[in-house]
């Protein structure tokens, strides 16, 4: 296949938080389809991160229940990384917390900023925001140490961020395409990029309020969509390049990866 970057995946070591489900379970069966070895993260679904370990077999996935707002638990997962699998190679900051949170009727009636409740608000900028710098910060250090890493940032479309009733999932969102940005500049030189990935439009996870209309379920993108960029990111293919933003929507399978690249690439931030 033109689109094939599994020989350079085969070996790598992922972590990929929030991995029992939507996103997170289809980049981390991606990744192990290629040959990477998965530690499956999630903050409670115990069961799902253990049913997908087990359809990957002990010796290439390594499931870990840990809350990525807890910095000893964040430590905790790169530290159980090394011991099992000796490296981490990758990092896919996926966990997150969405606008279900604030109203299971997000999608139809918007809820204004002032009647977020503060502890919703607080649950989901600690989840999309400092569960991904917790997350970074524990295993910077080894891929730093390496002289090679990838961290993987799971954004979203820049409507999501400015569109109105979408308070704290959009500015969470915004505040993690920042940290994209500003950790790439940090880590410039040392082998280690960081870069955004977005599936490309509303996408059937479990994000999706039970009240979304059943006649509009089929226009959502498949979680799996986001596979292919993703492999291209974990791979030597994608060296040097950083600070970016890719849309999973405008990847073509079809062609050469680093073509599809080209296509699917954009400035992370808010241009």
């Amino acid at each position: 296949m033109p689109n094939d970057v599994s020989a350079d995946v085969n070996g790598r070591v992922a972590i990929v938080t929030g991995a029992g489900r939507g996103l997170g379970r289809a980049m981390a069966m991606g990744l192990a389809s290629a040959g990477a070895k998965v530690v499956l993260v999630a903050a409670r679904e115990k069961g799902e991160i253990e049913a997908v370990a087990a359809e990957l077999g002990p010796d290439r996935a390594l499931p870990l229940v840990a809350d990525v707002t807890d910095e000893a638990a964040c430590q905790r997962v790169a530290d159980a990384a090394l011991e099992k699998f000796g490296r981490i190679d990758v990092l896919v900051n996926n966990a997150g917390r969405g606008m279900k949170y604030v109203s299971e009727s997000f999608m139809t009636e918007p809820t204004q900023f002032w009647n977020v409740p503060l502890a919703t608000w607080k649950l989901v900028i600690d989840t999309n925001v400092t569960g991904p710098f917790l997350m970074a910060r524990a295993v910077a250090p080894q891929m730093i140490a390496a002289g090679w890493g990838r961290i993987v940032n799971i954004s979203v479309s820049r409507a999501t961020m400015r569109r109105a009733g979408f308070s704290p999932y959009g500015p969470s969102k915004a505040a993690l395409e920042s940290e994209t940005l500003i950790w790439s500049q940090d880590l410039d030189g040392t082998g280690v990029t960081v870069n955004a990935l977005v599936p490309g439009g509303a996408t059937l996870t479990g994000m999706i309020p039970d009240s979304f209309p059943d006649h509009l379920r089929g226009t959502l993108l498949p979680p799996e969509i986001i596979v292919p960029p993703l492999l291209w990111l974990a791979s030597p293919a994608s060296d040097g390049v950083t600070g970016k933003r890719f849309d999973a929507s405008r990847w073509a399978t079809e062609t050469d990866p680093n073509e599809a690249a080209k296509a699917a690439l954009d400035t992370a931030g808010w241009t």
